[in-house]
């Protein structure tokens, strides 16, 4: 017996992966954040699961949960929104679970900021364009490094994703205006792939403020950069002058 924390996906209960939803209909304990994760997920467990709503729990009580499922030889899923790897505390949980010997697996999932590209049409990383992808937060209660700052990720001007950081788009938005511009191109998707999901388009002057008219305060995502709306070249890997291992160039004569 063990601990899965399996990743949920961005809202849309088919966006799990097959392997988690194989693992969540043979629990015998799941642990979900109620406040993120989409409910009918729950609608996969089996139907003898103990279910647990983490939202108003502590780490301690939530690895104490844990512990006991699995010395009760049952198996335990950890539902996690999106994938486990970002922003889901998932670190201090593995620690725990080492620290009592049990064992434990981590099964990804699909992030918010993938469905929220799937829900926009747009590729991260387009030829002749931004190749680098940053995914940030907000400082707040939970600070971020010094250098890690938005004003300084901002004069990279690559690919940004911002999370958690919902409740202070007007904020976040002016301090990335300072690499990127204020005219930069910008998109909040509200609850990307759930039935409910809204789209915003603007700039980094006005997106904070279409956000706050729309009473978008939470569970949304910011993202800005070129690949919204510049201008990109062809790839050369389905070029038909680009040769590689499986596809050769034929030479024109002469």
């Amino acid at each position: 017996m063990k601990v899965y924390f399996v990743g949920a996906g961005p809202g849309d209960p088919e966006l799990i992966t097959v392997k988690g939803r194989r693992l969540l209909a043979q629990a015998g304990v799941v642990i979900y954040a109620g406040s993120l994760v989409n409910p009918a997920l729950l609608a996969w467990a089996h139907p003898e699961a103990v279910c647990y709503d983490s939202s108003s729990l502590t780490l301690e009580e939530i690895v104490e949960i844990m512990e006991g499922g699995v010395r009760q030889g049952r198996e335990v899923v950890r539902l996690h929104t999106g994938d486990p790897s970002l922003y889901g505390a998932l670190q201090e949980q593995i620690e725990a679970l080492k620290a009592r010997g049990i064992p434990y697996e981590v099964v990804p999932g699909v992030s918010s900021f993938s469905a929220a590209a799937a829900t926009l049409g747009r590729e991260f990383t387009v030829p002749g364009g931004s190749q680098t992808l940053i995914l940030t937060r907000r400082g707040g209660r939970t600070p971020v490094p010094p250098e890690e700052d938005l004003k300084t990720l901002g004069a990279h001007r690559a690919s940004l994703c911002l999370f958690l950081s919902a409740h202070c788009l007007e904020e976040a938005a002016a301090e990335l205006a300072h690499g990127y511009g204020r005219q930069a191109p910008a998109a909040v998707v509200y609850k990307a792939s759930w039935p409910e999901e809204k789209v915003l388009w603007g700039t980094l002057e006005d997106i904070g403020i279409k956000a706050r008219q729309a009473c978008i305060d939470r569970t949304a995502l910011l993202l800005v950069g070129d690949f919204l709306a510049g201008p990109y070249r062809r790839s050369c890997l389905y070029h038909p002058a680009f040769g590689h291992g499986y596809r050769k160039v034929e030479k024109s004569g002469g």
